[in-house]
Parts: structure tokens; sequence; C-alpha cells
């Protein structure tokens, strides 16, 4: 096959692949998000566990003196007694002593109950982050094992070098000035760095974590996802790009570059293609 071919073969196959590394994203994204909510549920639900235990504890000792002997405390208020008067005050003490000792059982009881109730949601989503976390490593493998192919691929016809001009105009073509100015000459800065699935700089990126990085210096925050960097901004027709502007391709959104001017963009491409500006 010729160049032409091979390259329209690779871009076929990315296409396949870019939508599953933007879904990849997603669900990291998402499993960051999970974790810091099971540790602040964890973290809210420390002092109940402390509570619980100390109870637990008090209740252990209850129950350790009741097995000693305490249980005959009835009997040894009748016969050590020396009037009615004295029998019944003790009595009423030791009455008052089991309502407390009850009351202390039913606390821990309580308590426990609590715990259970508030750990529950916090036991579903550990179960939960588990098995995402197993899915995105088989999914890292298969991703892996995809990229290499290509890369294989791509190696086979052009060597290790190719590709063309990674600038072939001035970058950005007119300066915007403002946050869209820092951000657009910072994915400027960044021509000739690698693709790599995943990564959002300093050294190498992918698609949305190019323009993540690329804002961040601005102090715009975006998600490292395509699809929320889609709903994190505010549409614009096509005749109304300015540089700075994130442009997004295909119809279910999986890839996304920078608009430079001049009809240009600055984008994380694919494996094996450095960052670089396409029309």
């Amino acid at each position: 096959p010729s160049v032409a071919e091979i390259e329209r073969q690779i871009d076929e196959d990315w296409n396949k692949l870019e939508p599953v590394i933007e879904k990849h994203n997603a669900t990291r994204q998402e499993l960051a998000a999970k974790r810091k909510q099971a540790d602040a549920l964890a973290k809210r639900i420390k002092p109940l566990q402390v509570q619980v235990d100390q109870a637990m504890d008090k209740v252990g000792a209850l129950a350790a003196r009741a097995y000693k002997g305490e249980n005959l405390s009835t009997v040894n208020a009748m016969l050590g007694s020396r009037s009615p008067s004295e029998l019944m005050g003790q009595l009423e003490l030791l009455d008052r002593f089991a309502q407390t000792q009850q009351k202390d059982v039913q606390q821990v009881a309580q308590l426990r109950d609590e715990l259970v109730r508030q750990k529950e949601p916090l036991d579903t989503l550990v179960a939960q982050l588990t098995r995402t976390e197993a899915q995105l490593a088989a999914k890292k493998k298969q991703i892996n094992a995809e990229i290499d192919r290509l890369q294989k691929l791509r190696i086979k016809v052009y060597g290790n070098g190719g590709g063309g001009p990674l600038r072939p105009a001035p970058c950005p073509a007119t300066y915007p000035g403002g946050a869209a100015g820092v951000a657009v000459k910072f994915a400027c800065a960044q021509i000739g760095k690698p693709y790599v699935w995943g990564a959002d700089g300093p050294s190498s990126f992918d698609c949305s974590g190019l323009t993540q990085y690329a804002w961040k210096a601005a102090g715009v925050s975006l998600t490292h996802f395509t699809g929320a960097q889609w709903r994190e901004g505010t549409p614009v027709d096509r005749a109304d790009l300015r540089p700075g502007d994130l442009v997004f391709f295909y119809s279910d959104l999986h890839h996304v570059g920078m608009y430079v001017g001049k009809g240009l963009i600055v984008h994380a491409s694919r494996a094996g293609v450095p960052v670089k500006m396409a029309r």
C-alpha cells in the first residue's frame, strides 16, 4: 500500500480508538471525584466509629461484671439489709443501675445501627471504585495494544521520521490578548511534543489534555475529557472563531484542538504524531 493509503487506514483506526481514549479520560475524572467523595464519607464516619468502639468497650465491661456475679446483687441486698427501709433504698439503687445498664446497651445499639446506615453508601461506593479501576486497567491494556499496532504500521511505512512540517505558519496567526492570548501561546509552545494518550503535560499530551493544559495557564479550569470541555464552554459559529477557541470534531466530539487563527488549529492528533498545527 502507498503512504497515503496507510495514513488513511491509520486515521480510520485512530478515529475508532480515540472515542475509547476519551471515554477512559471521562471515567478517570469520575473515578477521582468518587474517590474524593469516598474519602469525605470515611472522614465523616470516623468519629462515629470511635464512639461505637468506646461504647462497645463500656458494654463489654458491664457484661464482664455481670458474669462475675453482679446478677446476685438483689439477693445480697436483701441479706445485707438491717431494716425494711434500708432494703427498699438498696433495691431502688439497683433498679436505677439496671436501667442505666439497659440505657447504655440501647445507646450502643443505636450508635451501631447509625454507623451501619452511614457506611452503606461508602461500602457501595468503594465496591464501584474497585470495579471501575479493574475495568480501567483492562481498557488501558487494550488501548496500548492498539496504539502499538498502529505505531508498527506507521514505522513500517515512514521509518522513524515522517509527518511533514509541524508549524507551517506563524503560531498564533494573530494575538488575541487577555486569557485567550495566554492559552493560545501556551498551545503553540507545545508543538513538537509527543502524543501520549491520557497525558495532560507538561512533556506529552492527548487532545483534551493539551487544551486543558493551555487554558490552565490562563487560569481557566477544564476537565480532561472532550465531552466535558464541550459543555464547559459556550458554543460559537465557525465564522466567529477566535484564537483560543476550541474546535471539536466528529459527531461524538471525540477530538478537540485549539484555534490559532487563519483557519489553523494546534492539536495532539494521535500516537506517533507530535503536537502540530493543522488546517
